[in-house]
């Protein structure tokens, strides 16, 4: 199940004082693809959590999401006096640079380009505010006491019509614009994401997902998978399973970060 591309340095705490992060992730090329563009990584020393979604011809889209994991990866482990949020806002200029710049050197990689979500803890999980970048249409969720709430918002044609109230979310279900990106990595020469603040709280888990996950399986659906309280690692199988069993279109990818 994890035969697409992922990169990870640790696993357990990320904090000597307290509180603790945990993740598991799984990735799956689903039952439709026949290749896998989705990517993730996380160096939970760092406390920096990374899901990348790629598009491009050819291999194009595995391409950039892998670099821009990489890139989001190496840049927050190097030594850096700038606050976090500079540091995770150069980390993502970074990584836009580098997938444009190598689109434009290789004509078989021209155009490709790749969501990202980002999860940065702060040393102490919970004394500090969570951060959360994002462009595209890959989400971030936390699940708190039983409830599931949304924490992104798409950079998607259908989601901003939506929020201008211009279509109903049954209209968008049917658009034929689901697909269209509004803003992503690598596309052009510079991007600006969306970054929020998030107080973390002891038992929160953030599920960072590729829309493979969200367009098969209802919130409703992740937030039974989640309240059931399992092993991580089972319940991120639980997640790629229901999105598989509901017709696995598309690549999906669920990281999951519990704060303890």
């Amino acid at each position: 199940m994890t035969k697409g591309w992922f990169v990870y340095r640790e696993f357990g705490s990320i904090s000597q004082v307290m509180m603790t992060a945990k993740a598991a992730a799984l990735t799956s090329t689903g039952r439709v693809r026949s290749s896998n563009e989705d990517a993730f990584g996380y160096e939970a020393e760092l406390g920096i959590y990374v899901v990348c979604d790629g598009m491009g011809g050819a291999a194009g889209g595995e391409v950039a999401s892998r670099m821009a994991v990489d890139t989001v990866l190496r840049r927050m482990a190097a030594e850096d006096v700038a606050s976090r949020r500079e540091r995770l806002h150069e980390a993502i200029a970074e990584a836009n640079q580098v997938v444009q710049e190598r689109s434009e050197r290789e004509p078989g990689l021209y155009g490709m380009g790749t969501t990202l979500v980002a999860l940065l803890l702060g040393a102490d999980p919970v004394a500090d505010p969570a951060l959360i970048a994002h462009a595209g249409d890959s989400r971030c969720y936390l699940f708190r006491k039983g409830e599931l709430t949304r924490c992104t918002h798409d950079h998607s044609l259908v989601d901003e019509q939506m929020r201008l109230g211009t279509m109903t979310p049954e209209e968008a279900e049917r658009s034929p614009f689901r697909s269209v990106i509004t803003r992503a990595i690598g596309t052009q020469k510079s991007v600006t994401e969306d970054m929020i603040d998030v107080e973390v709280k002891e038992g929160d888990v953030f599920l960072l997902c590729s829309d493979g996950l969200t367009r098969e399986v209802k919130e409703s659906q992740i937030t039974e998978i989640l309240a059931a309280g399992k092993d991580l690692d089972v319940t991120a199988q639980s997640l790629i399973d229901a999105a598989n069993e509901a017709g696995g279109r598309d690549n999906v990818t669920s990281l999951l970060v519990r704060v303890d």
